[in-house]
């Protein structure tokens, strides 16, 4: 099934611009009300949003806050943990973000309703410290599937971007570096990138390490509904490529190899196909019981159960970033590291972000693993690596991070009445 990609999702946003001025007309006519926060997130419920969710909720009862969910699922997500919920395609959906002083977001205005936010503070809570260039960094933003009108569309397309990146009014940032990418890819000016460390890696900096991991452990043995026992886990995180493949999908032969090699150390391999990603597993996982398909139905947030996994395998994905807070080792598989850097364009060297010792093929990484197992000087490199991407990444390690954002929030709230 084919994934999403900036092609399909441009076409869309064109077909709706009459939408678009509809609801800019409607937020003339409805006044906010102080305190209504609306919120949402491109993944369902979690990540950022839901840990500013709860926060907002125990710090202030006057507030009125609403989840605008994706779905029925959400919906249903959303009613098991007591979070008020709507549609936020439905009329009251609409109205809600019409009304809402606030809207909080993870991944893009579509995460509430759209076309309700002329007038709004927007809180964009990126999900992830970008790695590969995004938003107005990148050509692929505006990729288009029109070829005869690709210059005059992608232009039109780059200009309502930056009109609408103008709303947000606070984006925070786990990093002065991380600003840095975030205030050229919004092109957002300095005093609307704050860094307060994000919100969605509290669950990593919080608590006794043993205990959160004891925790994730349970949260994920629930996801899959597999007994885990005392076996090792490893998880496989791969990113989006916009609508294409994971060129990184084992071969037949070395699907044996990795389950050969998770039964003689008695481990797991659990698969975390992106959200929007394309790439069939179900081979490995049929043919293997330590195996397993995480997929986002079964668990939208990946942050809260990274530190129930002993070790990390990815591509360019920016979960290597949240990962690097458990202190966990990180090994990189790229297959396509020329094409895809090429094409898609990074913020930096890849090798910087690998730490120089990613592999292009399955038995590479198997043979790392054993590596990693027998000689304890490369392990050390490969910790000291992870370690090394948490200190340049993130500013803050204190589990606060909800807490600053949520005054650096209402501080500016106050400034504005």
């Amino acid at each position: 099934m084919p994934g999403f990609s900036f092609a399909t999702g441009n076409a869309k946003k064109l077909a709706a611009l009459p939408l678009y001025a509809l609801g800019a007309a409607a937020s003339v006519l409805v006044p906010r009300a102080d305190d209504q926060w609306v919120f949402g997130c491109g993944s369902g419920i979690g990540e950022g949003s839901l840990a500013l969710f709860r926060y907002a909720r125990q710090t202030d009862a006057g507030l009125r806050l609403t989840w605008l969910a994706r779905d029925d699922r959400d919906l249903a997500t959303a009613t098991a943990l007591g979070i008020p919920a709507v549609l936020k395609s439905s009329r009251r959906g609409l109205w809600l973000a019409l009304r809402a002083r606030v809207a909080v977001v993870t991944h893009g205005f579509g995460d509430v309703n759209r076309y309700g936010l002329r007038g709004a503070v927007i809180v964009q809570l990126w999900h992830g410290i970008p790695l590969k260039l995004i938003q107005l960094d990148s050509a692929a933003t505006t990729r288009i599937s029109v070829p005869l009108l690709s210059a005059q569309v992608r232009g039109l397309l780059r200009r309502f971007y930056r009109g609408g990146y103008r709303a947000i009014a606070l984006m925070p940032a786990a990093s002065e570096l991380a600003a840095s990418r975030l205030r050229t890819a919004f092109a957002l000016p300095a005093d609307r990138v704050v860094v307060t460390g994000d919100p969605r890696d509290d669950v990593l900096s919080s608590g006794d390490p043993r205990e959160r991991a004891q925790t994730a452990r349970a949260a994920l043995a629930a996801a899959l509904e597999v007994e885990l026992g005392d076996s090792r886990v490893l998880l496989y995180a791969p990113t989006w490529r916009d609508g294409e493949a994971d060129p990184a999908v084992p071969t037949e032969a070395e699907w044996l190899r990795i389950d050969a090699w998770l039964r003689e150390n008695d481990a797991v391999l659990i698969v975390r196909p992106h959200p929007n990603g394309v790439g069939d597993y179900a081979a490995g996982i049929a043919g293997s019981s330590r195996i397993h398909l995480l997929s986002s139905s079964r668990q939208s947030d990946l942050t809260p159960i990274l530190s129930a996994m002993h070790l990390l395998i990815t591509d360019y994905s920016s979960v290597a970033f949240d990962y690097s807070l458990t202190g966990g080792p990180i090994l990189f598989i790229a297959p396509d590291e020329e094409r895809y850097t090429g094409s898609r364009g990074l913020y930096e060297p890849y090798r910087e972000f690998s730490g120089g010792r990613e592999v292009r093929t399955w038995t590479g990484i198997l043979d790392q693993l054993t590596l990693y197992d027998t000689n304890a000087q490369w392990a050390v490199s490969v910790r000291a690596h992870s370690a090394a991407l948490e200190a340049r990444h993130f500013a803050f390690r204190d589990g606060r991070n909800t807490e600053r954002v949520y005054f650096e929030l209402t501080r500016r709230l106050k400034a504005l009445q």
